[in-house]
């Protein structure tokens, strides 16, 4: 069940170190609109209590002893799916993990201060509160897992040129949906750029999980890379926002460095800004699941450049805010399910 404005959202922590448990209870409790209502050093005890307590949000640790999170992750969420916030330390095997517990059902990630935690934990507890708070309005109940669908035909790629490019940005959920989404793209597409929220490091081993199941070449952006027909290029997380430059007849990325927008680093309204001045009318985009406002701005300024516009519906969205805004501005021309998207975005150049 998700929170109301009526009462506190309320929290389990699940983390087998004693120190981020007290931490975490202490940052969280200062929140009047926050409750923690407990904590568990392991998974066993977490699903005891989650069907105990039925809280609102769960945070979840995903690197434990006797069970991972994502183990845990994967037995809870089909039969009492809660929204639940990862933090964790992305060391090596804790980014593949973390990319998996997204894969899962997570609704976010946050990384654990690599400096001490005494000293680390407490500067993040302002943004942890937030996170928690917009978690407990997720609809996890529309979690489906990562199936990809169906592959578009090629046929309707025969109306591309070189100059066509595809723009796609998503947040909270945004994970399942692009695993679902991007295989069905065929070889030929145009080029797709792709914002997904994630932190430093994880975005790497999302774009290689991709790139195994794509029928398209999938790549974290680099500086200089160009946008081809055939390659998906995943924005880096973390320091710089990925923004599309044109050369001649060339499209190619740019890392910019720049403060965070919309609480987002990078943004996905940086990415469709840019898209909308280099592209125009020769771009369309997408903009998917998500929480708040990013993209709506910049899906706008890609209608404005006469580009084309879709943003996902309420019905198959983790979270509606970011499509909803874009409703709300009239930057989408279309609200259209999940699945219907890469057709669209294929047919950009004909009639829908």
């Amino acid at each position: 069940m998700n929170a109301t404005e009526s009462r506190p959202v309320r929290v389990l922590i699940v983390d087998d170190s004693a120190l981020v448990r007290k931490l975490l209870s202490i940052g969280l409790g200062r929140d009047p609109a926050i409750e923690v209502v407990g904590q568990a050093g392991d998974p066993y005890r977490a699903r005891d209590l989650l069907v105990e307590l039925e809280p609102d949000v769960i945070t979840l640790d995903v690197e434990m002893p006797r069970m991972d999170g994502v183990t845990f992750l994967r037995r809870f969420m089909p039969v009492k799916p809660t929204p639940t916030v990862v933090i964790s330390s992305l060391t090596r095997e804790g980014k593949r993990i973390t990319l998996e517990a997204l894969e899962a059902g997570a609704v976010d990630v946050v990384a654990k201060p690599t400096i001490g935690l005494v000293d680390g934990m407490p500067p993040m507890l302002e943004d942890i509160c937030r996170r928690v708070k917009m978690a407990a309005n997720t609809n996890v109940r529309s979690f489906r897992g990562c199936r990809p669908l169906a592959a578009v035909s090629a046929r309707v790629t025969l109306d591309e040129t070189s100059d066509r490019l595809i723009a796609i940005g998503a947040s909270t959920g945004g994970v399942e949906a692009l695993s679902r989404i991007l295989p069905a793209f065929p070889a030929d597409a145009p080029g797709i750029v792709v914002v997904q929220h994630m932190p430093v490091g994880i975005t790497a081993n999302f774009a290689q999980r991709l790139n195994s199941l794509c029928r398209m070449q999938v790549k974290e952006a680099e500086e200089g890379d160009r946008i081809l027909p055939g390659r998906i290029l995943i924005a880096p997380g973390g320091y710089r926002h990925t923004c599309v430059a044109r050369s001649g007849g060339q499209y190619r990325i740019t890392l910019k460095e720049g403060d965070a927008v919309n609480y987002s680093r990078p943004a996905i309204d940086e990415l469709f800004g840019s898209v909308a001045r280099e592209a125009g009318r020769n771009a369309c985009a997408a903009l998917l699941t998500g929480m708040g406002r990013d993209g709506a701005a910049g899906l706008m300024a890609i209608r404005l450049a006469g580009g084309r516009t879709l943003a996902q519906d309420e019905a198959t969205s983790v979270v509606f805010g970011m499509p909803q805004a874009a409703q709300q501005l009239g930057a989408a021309e279309m609200m259209v399910p999940l699945e219907r998207i890469p057709a669209l975005l294929i047919r950009s150049g004909a009639q829908w």
